[in-house]
């Protein structure tokens, strides 16, 4: 792996967002797994119509776009359907990674991906960044962002991997409790200079 490539994960609500926003304003290259998952099903995609055949045409939409609220509550509520999909999906968005963060023009890239280590990418970086928070503040900024229930939230969360196994992989961390965006916003800029450093030494 020539380019360093930073995989910076963290569970829903824990702050990516304004992270990788930071990054992109110091002139790194960011790739969003959640963008390119979002991309191999456009309308007309190979995926998209596997998806249509294997679950039927009520996963569709009227303007051809998937129904991701139908399929996400299908999957979460079987297994094998969780399955089916990851299998037909993964290995799609895999590829788009490691293509995309090969073109990167930026001394280094932010590979940012939520299931970094569930969907086993982890060999595909460098270091690992966590954007780490309590539980209750991802229950808390989740359902007000989102409109979700606290079941539905809960639900997600328990599909993540937990809190300590994130940290266990983790080269670097931000805690995101109860900082302000200045003091995110420092934090991503030392990182940088970190990881500007670890570039002369591949």
């Amino acid at each position: 792996m020539s380019k360093l490539v930073i995989g910076l994960t963290g569970g829903i609500g824990s702050g990516k967002s304004t992270v990788t926003h930071y990054f992109q304003e110091l002139g790194i290259e960011v790739i969003d797994a959640d963008i390119i998952a979002r991309e191999v099903v456009a309308i007309d995609s190979p995926a998209l119509k596997a998806i249509a055949e294997h679950f039927g045409d009520d996963y569709i939409q009227a303007d051809g776009q998937l129904n991701r609220g139908l399929l996400r509550s299908k999957i979460f509520a079987n297994e094998l359907d969780k399955l089916w999909l990851n299998k037909l999906l993964h290995p799609l968005i895999r590829t788009q990674l490691i293509s995309k963060t090969a073109a990167a023009k930026s001394p280094y890239c932010i590979l940012v991906a939520p299931l970094l280590i569930e969907n086993n990418l982890l060999h595909l970086v460098n270091r690992v960044l966590v954007i780490d928070v309590s539980e209750e503040t991802q229950l808390e900024r989740t359902m007000h962002r989102d409109s979700s229930s606290l079941k539905e939230v809960k639900a997600i969360l328990a599909s993540q991997t937990s809190r300590s196994e994130r940290l266990a992989v983790a080269n670097d961390v931000i805690n995101n409790d109860k900082v302000t965006l200045a003091e995110i916003k420092r934090i991503v800029v030392s990182l940088d200079i970190k990881y500007l450093a670890l570039t002369t030494m591949l």
